[in-house]
């Protein structure tokens, strides 16, 4: 055990080095995205630029703290300030400020707080505390809900802000989970729900349906290896259908495709049940409890949809699909946006020469947008830097996780990776139309002091655990 370390030798100078040329370029696209000929002051507060610039420095600031601080207390108290954290979003839904329709900030001393941006720090605190704690397994139901209980209280209570595309972000702790183990099979259901979901979106509800129950009779023979019993399922479901679709009628009942399809596989279920119980059939009722549940969350999915979703994020869903075109109202952003891109050509229009950023044909191009500030101005060689910049950076949070003697550190390392992936992957995907318009900044670059300082304390905890690994024996 060394009991002494020089941090200045210690710090990883290249995780520093990169965080510092991501917030310098974002900086310089803010700049450019407000830049106005009679107001270049760059430390004129009351532009948005003058403004992330005042908070940078306070995010170098806290740096400092960071490593002024014991690193061990931050696994001591984790438990604490996630409770913490938890008690704001909270304060938020009862006495919050309200900006762009959503209850997502706190006032103080004159500045906008935004909690549900330090959660996601917390969170990956509270993970690593939990998942490094003495025979913990996530192969366990135990650990599966203890770990959807920490994820999902504060991915719930921002929902309910409304910031749902906030809330989306803690999906990405699943990444983390299946890195310290666990089961391969939930993972590749997440993957299926996620295609099921899709699916909803794309196809009619009879379709989803005949899919699914085309799929549990295919994996139901493959398990059982008993090719008939499959064959005779699908022939029951096949008679039900078509003896119900004449009986109804007769009997005065007038149903569609959807309910006589959803009735006949109830009534078919039902038989085969009885039979395989008759026969010792394996693996019916897990399978059948399999496919009702995805049917139901098939029409969770239809109902909310239609029913939560407000028309202008029914209509942008609608727009990524291809199943709507307005390109003056609500996809409005996203098309200025590509144009935006689009116009930059290979070496771009030059710095401080975007038409689309002088005119303000993007709504939020300093936050949501800035990456197509970066297309337009820098071209296809400067998004194509931008992006190596932040691979760059998630290959050596990578690396950095997992040269860590310490568990602890290790998971939150990984927690830092998957919220730093996810917000990047999005956030472009969303600028040149590959994922809903669902506001999430892109890290160190987008307008806002509270995502700043989030991310870079995010960031900077693992630096600080990384400058101390030595300190643990291996």
């Amino acid at each position: 055990m060394i009991d002494k370390l020089n941090l200045t030798e210690e710090i990883d100078w290249t995780t520093v080095g990169l965080y510092v040329l991501l917030v310098i370029f974002g900086w310089m696209n803010i700049y450019a995205s407000s830049y106005n000929e009679q107001l270049t002051l760059i430390l004129n507060i009351r532009q948005n630029y003058g403004d992330q610039l005042l908070w940078i420095l306070v995010s170098w600031i806290m740096i400092i703290v960071l490593f002024a601080i014991d690193h061990r207390l931050y696994h001591f108290f984790s438990w604490v300030i996630y409770g913490f954290s938890i008690l704001l979003l909270l304060v938020v839904l009862l006495a919050g400020v309200e900006v762009n329709n959503a209850r997502s900030w706190i006032r103080i001393m004159g500045f906008n707080f935004q909690p549900s941006e330090f959660v996601k720090v917390t969170t990956a605190l509270a993970i690593a505390r939990y998942l490094s704690g003495y025979n913990i397994k996530l192969w366990t139901w135990k650990s599966i809900w203890v770990m959807a209980l920490l994820i999902g209280l504060p991915a719930g209570l921002i929902g309910l802000q409304p910031d749902w595309g906030t809330a989306l972000v803690f999906t990405c702790f699943i990444l983390l989970m299946y890195r310290e183990g666990m089961p391969g099979w939930i993972l590749a259901l997440s993957i299926f729900i996620t295609i099921l979901f899709l699916m909803t979106l794309l196809l009619s509800k009879v379709t989803v349906i005949l899919v699914l129950i085309a799929l549990a009779i295919t994996i139901f023979g493959i398990i059982s290896r008993k090719l008939f019993y499959a064959i005779l399922a699908a022939f029951i479901m096949t008679l039900f259908y078509f003896v119900l679709r004449q009986v109804f009628p007769v009997l005065g009942f007038y149903f569609d495709t959807y309910r006589i399809l959803l009735i006949a596989l109830a009534a078919s279920s039902l038989v085969y049940v009885i039979l395989s119980l008759a026969r010792k059939i394996r693996n019916v009722g897990m399978i059948l409890v399999l496919l009702f549940g995805f049917i139901a969350f098939t029409y969770s999915v239809d109902f909310v949809f239609h029913r939560i979703l407000k028309p202008h994020q029914q209509t942008r869903v609608n727009i990524l699909l291809g199943k709507e075109t307005d390109v003056r109202n609500v996809g409005y952003n996203l098309n200025q946006s590509k144009i935006a891109i689009g116009s930059g050509g290979f070496f771009g229009k030059g710095y401080l020469k975007g038409t689309q950023t002088k005119l303000d044909f993007v709504p939020e191009q300093s936050t949501d947008f800035i990456f197509c500030t970066v297309g337009e101005e820098w071209g296809f060689l400067g998004t194509t830097i931008a992006i190596l910049l932040y691979m760059g950076l998630l290959v050596r949070i990578l690396f950095l996780a997992e040269r860590q003697r310490s568990q602890f550190a290790r998971i939150y390392g990984y927690g830092v990776a998957s919220v730093l992936f996810f917000h990047f992957a999005i956030n472009i995907s969303m600028t040149i139309g590959l994922f809903p318009v669902i506001g999430i900044p892109l890290p160190f670059f987008s307008y806002g002091g509270s995502s700043m300082l989030a991310f870079t304390l995010l960031l900077f905890i693992l630096v600080r655990f990384d400058s101390v690994r030595k300190v643990y024996i291996k």
